[in-house]
């Protein structure tokens, strides 16, 4: 697909490729289809002029848009190695994590280069941090520069004898920095032919189903390389999402979007924002509960879809608003696992994923066809995913293991934005199981106690010790719930005396 991506850009150039928001939500054209096209033959042009050579690495640190696709474009033109930083992930992980892909060019926008510099207090309140990228190797900037700024990366270089890669599909495409430590990182390495394989299973997701009835041309509103690639190579240009909540709202509005990725937190906070919704709506990176999508489609959407993906494989699995309403057994259904995705069971109730578009390797370790995703599952009678909580959020109590996320679905009741379940230490190595449950906007505390009354009583020995009405610390770049920080949030408001009895 990235192979056919230039092609397609280039047989209607004048077209809208990326769009934008102002204020008021109305479209703005940040780039034609005619100009990323050139835009990624003039960065391939400047890497090849520097000597960048097929399995080379290069660290990328651009805001998602037109030049970082531009980018990666560029890097899968020549055969090099793609090196995402994600600024969310901290300094020092990354730098250990760097070590290990040593990266012969780092390609820096401005905003990414002062994360680094002169901007990095503020920006550590944000909790983006970046390590000095100099440090790191040879920088170059992309797109403009601001004073301080390395040299830029320039797009004059000449395009005539730049190569088109026409080795392996084995080869590296991109290595993606995942969970771990500055002393054991995790960095997932996916292969040219594993990375296309995943296109290819989203461009299937956006091309099935009554939906897709209209024209290629119709807009696409998301922001991420596997939503940016499969709709512009249909044709589809794509809206990238507005930050402010108000803004988003207005801008769905005016773009009618017929398929629309968000997160579950931006989920939130544009219906918060009074967002209407249309066509299907797609979220992941985080757990999206059945009340969430039917508030979708209360919204509008004509779909509501939950996007089970990992970093090592993305898309896994989805489901449907109506057919997770209608599962009412213990766990979160997830969905049957997407066409060539294989999923079992081990003997410790983890789920192991395998497939075409699985991540070859973690980076410094042997191939290994089955991805172990940490999230303990089962499979139903009809083979669909079920999770049942994460291997590691398991809280001990009274010699009791209790997984929170086989019981968190049963928090999710109407009037709550987003409910977990966390361990406080309660000594001797006991915990306390708490339910820490944000409200929405404008929901009375009482009457949300009142509604979860039931289900926390059908929770029979995992029912919680406490409940507490709370905003839920979010962390990273998919903004997922921070069990940590909410357990410390849970242990110093029980210390004050705040919250109840579940």
């Amino acid at each position: 697909m990235l192979d056919r991506l230039e092609h397609a850009l280039r047989a209607r150039p004048e077209r809208p490729a990326v769009l934008s928001a102002t204020r008021t939500g109305a479209t703005r054209v940040r780039a034609t289809r005619g100009e990323l096209a050139e835009l990624a033959q003039a960065y391939a042009a400047a890497l090849h002029a520097r000597g960048l050579r097929p399995g080379d690495t290069v660290g990328v640190a651009v805001r998602p848009g037109p030049r970082a696709l531009a980018v990666l474009l560029a890097l899968w033109r020549l055969g090099l190695r793609g090196a995402v930083l994600d600024p969310g992930a901290g300094a020092e992980v990354l730098r250990a994590r760097l070590a290990l892909a040593r990266p012969a060019l780092v390609l820096a926008d401005a905003a990414a280069q002062a994360v680094a510099g002169w901007a990095r207090t503020p920006a550590r309140r944000a909790r983006l941090e970046l390590p000095e990228l100099a440090g790191l190797g040879p920088v170059a900037t992309v797109g403009p520069r601001l004073p301080g700024c390395a040299p830029a990366l320039g797009t004059g270089a000449p395009r005539t004898g730049v190569p088109v890669y026409g080795g392996t599909d084995a080869a590296d495409a991109v290595i993606v920095f995942t969970s771990g430590t500055t002393s054991r990182p995790r960095a997932v390495v996916h292969s040219r032919a594993g990375l296309a394989a995943g296109m290819d299973t989203v461009a299937s997701l956006f091309t099935a189903g009554p939906a897709s009835g209209g024209h290629d041309a119709e807009p696409v509103l998301g922001g991420t390389f596997f939503v940016l690639v499969p709709s512009l190579t249909r044709g589809a240009p794509v809206a990238l999402p507005a930050r402010s909540p108000g803004v988003l709202a207005r801008q769905l509005r005016r773009l009618r979007p017929r398929d629309t990725y968000l997160t579950p937190p931006q989920l939130s906070d544009a219906l918060g924002a009074g967002a209407r919704f249309g066509g299907r709506v797609w979220t992941g990176s985080a757990p999206a509960s059945a009340a969430l999508l039917d508030r979708v489609r209360a919204a509008g959407a004509d779909q509501a879809w939950g996007v089970y993906a990992l970093t090592e494989l993305f898309p896994a699995a989805a489901v449907e608003s109506r057919e997770k309403a209608a599962f009412t057994g213990p766990g979160d259904l997830v969905g049957a696992p997407l066409p060539g995705v294989r999923a079992a069971v081990d003997g410790d109730g983890q789920l192991l994923l395998a497939g075409p578009a699985a991540r070859d390797r973690y980076l410094g370790e042997e191939p290994d066809p089955w991805v172990r995703t940490g999230d303990r599952a089962r499979l139903d009678g009809a083979g669909r995913i079920v999770l049942e909580g994460r291997c590691k959020d398991m809280v001990l109590r009274r010699a009791e293991n209790i997984y929170p996320g086989l019981y968190e679905p049963g928090l999710h009741v109407p009037g709550v934005e987003l409910g977990v379940l966390v361990g406080v230490p309660a000594g001797d190595g006991d915990e306390r199981l708490v339910a820490v449950v944000q409200p929405q906007r404008g929901v009375p505390e009482p009457a949300l106690r009142a509604a979860l009354s039931d289900p926390l009583r059908r929770m029979g020995t995992a029912r919680p010790d406490a409940l507490l009405f709370a905003r839920i610390p979010l962390s990273g770049r998919s903004r997922k719930p921070d069990r940590a920080a909410a357990s410390a949030l849970a242990a110093g408001l029980l210390a004050a005396g705040r919250g109840g009895p579940a």
